[in-house]
């Protein structure tokens, strides 16, 4: 995958590494390591292989990867797979590779058993570095112990399969988890530092576009919910689904792509500006699903049809900077209740552009040792503008504005009479927060104020 950023002219410096596809930590513990532990291998070994003195080199690049070249060609492939997999496998004990590539020297270091936190601290200071892990699960599968482990494996964001607020349409579809879990789990995560994205699914089951409505208004005016990021995924009918037998019965007709983006439209208004639209629409194509929305683009039908009706999104998503100018910089802040603590949204806005933004947290319980009674939880810090490489400046990122809404939610903590903040941190920032006298606090970084 790495190779494929860089043929398409991008060097992929900031990683930010999805789990998708399952409830990952339902799957064995050794399996979840191996995963995470390998894809940090992987960041890392690139940048051995391929930065010299922080300068990425096109040469070794091609020659390791037999370029230029067919990428059909079963010949070429072969050769990779050997050259990746003797640097996967070695694990025992020290050893020096001194392997030809293409009669040139390509030399790694392993000197002892890889283990995760190993790759973990190597990649602090690799030139790829893992800037921010998601694992996507279902809420029962995201209570304390698994969030412990989330926690241990690097991860900074938790994708919950909530789908709806209806237990009866739970059971119905044989979903395997309750209204009860979707909020205990959104409290235990925000209460441990993890930014929360929930996955919503208007056109269940006996659900009206009524109910629809209202579901989605409750996700922020209820607060043992409000998200910090939405995905919006329309029911659509897939083969081997509870879904798809209800709907092969006749019993049930799923959310036309007309009725989707009428309902998407009206639920724009309601958005607060603490949240951010990621999806509103599975990345899954068409010709897999049986019946549903049809359109893979929903977003784009959304928008045009807002326009048509003068209707405004507040949504991060549709509020940041992007390549703008800044002009004058203000800082903004949202303070509402959540899953039974106090947030805080600290916005840096330029012309009601956002730039960058931190979330602050004061958690309703300390669930570990490292977050006291008289902590303060930074779940999220956030520039925007195009990706600036690592330790150049851009035209909004690098330029101090991160600092800028650190140092608000210092004051603001300070105000309210905390001793400690704690960061929630992407294994590959931890040296960003180090370099501002944060130390390492078990899978955290802090520091007194």
């Amino acid at each position: 995958r790495l190779e494929q950023y860089i043929v398409s002219g991008h060097v992929p410096d900031k990683i930010e590494l999805i789990i998708m596809g399952g409830t990952f930590p339902s799957f064995p513990k050794k399996y979840q390591e191996e995963f995470i532990k390998y894809a940090l291998k992987a960041m890392n070994d690139f940048s051995n292989l391929f930065f010299k003195n922080g300068v990425f080199d096109i040469i070794d690049f091609k020659e390791f990867f037999e370029l230029p070249g067919d990428i059909r060609d079963k010949k070429r492939q072969k050769l990779i797979h050997e050259k990746l997999l003797t640097i996967k496998e070695i694990s025992n004990k020290k050893i020096t590779i001194n392997k030809k590539f293409n009669n040139k020297n390509s030399i790694i270091k392993i000197k002892n058993k890889i283990k995760l936190e190993n790759e973990q601290l190597r990649n602090e200071k690799s030139n790829i570095k893992c800037v921010g892990l998601t694992i996507e699960t279902r809420p029962d599968f995201a209570k304390l112990e698994h969030a412990n482990e989330m926690l241990r494996l690097g991860a900074t964001r938790v994708e919950l399969g909530v789908q709806t607020i209806y237990d009866k349409v739970l059971e119905k579809i044989q979903r395997g988890h309750s209204v009860k879990d979707s909020m205990e789990a959104t409290r235990i995560l925000k209460d441990l530092g993890f930014k929360i994205n929930y996955h919503v699914m208007p056109g269940l089951p006996d659900v009206t576009k009524g109910q629809d409505m209202a579901a989605l208004k409750e996700y922020f005016s209820n607060p043992d919910f409000r998200p910090d990021m939405l995905k919006i995924y329309p029911a659509m009918v897939l083969k081997g689904t509870k879904i798809y037998d209800i709907w092969k019965k006749g019993e049930y007709k799923p959310l036309t792509t007309k009725k989707a983006v009428e309902l998407l439209v009206e639920f724009k208004k309601y958005i607060p500006e603490y949240t951010r639209i990621m999806r509103v629409q599975r990345d899954i194509p068409t010709f897999m699903t049986e019946a549903g929305v049809d359109k893979t683009n929903l977003r784009q039908y959304t928008h045009k049809l807002m326009e048509e009706k003068g209707i405004k999104c507040r949504c991060i998503r549709c509020r940041e900077i992007k390549d703008q100018k800044i002009k004058k910089i203000i800082i903004k802040k949202i303070k509402y209740k959540a899953s039974e603590g106090q947030e805080y949204f600290i916005s840096a806005e330029s012309e009601n552009k956002i730039v960058g933004f931190c979330r602050l947290r004061f958690p309703s319980q300390s669930l570990r040792k490292e977050i006291t009674e008289n902590s303060a939880l930074i779940r999220e810090l956030h520039v925007f503008g195009p990706a600036a490489g690592l330790g150049e400046k851009g035209r909004v990122q690098h330029k101090g504005v991160g600092k800028m809404l650190l140092r608000e939610a210092v004051t603001i903590s300070k105000k309210n009479k905390k001793e400690k903040v704690v960061v929630i941190s992407g294994v590959g920032v931890r040296d960003y927060y180090k370099r501002l006298e944060y130390q390492r606090d078990g899978p955290y970084l802090s520091r007194r104020i």
